[in-house]
């Protein structure tokens, strides 16, 4: 019986760990766009109008 618990308990926290490192990769793509949205919007800009759009 202690063996079962200790076995749930360690996918419990296999999932806690998983579920942190995918904040902070969110946190981290969304810091990322916010500082490169604006640049990025600019080289699409200025591909359309080299494009004659």
């Amino acid at each position: 019986m202690l063996f079962i618990a200790k076995e749930k308990q360690e996918k419990g926290q296999g999932l806690v760990e998983y579920a942190l490192i995918l904040v902070l990769v969110a946190i981290v793509v969304i810091v990322a766009l916010t500082a490169l949205g604006p640049i990025i919007g600019q080289i699409f800009s200025n591909i359309v109008e080299g494009l004659g759009g």
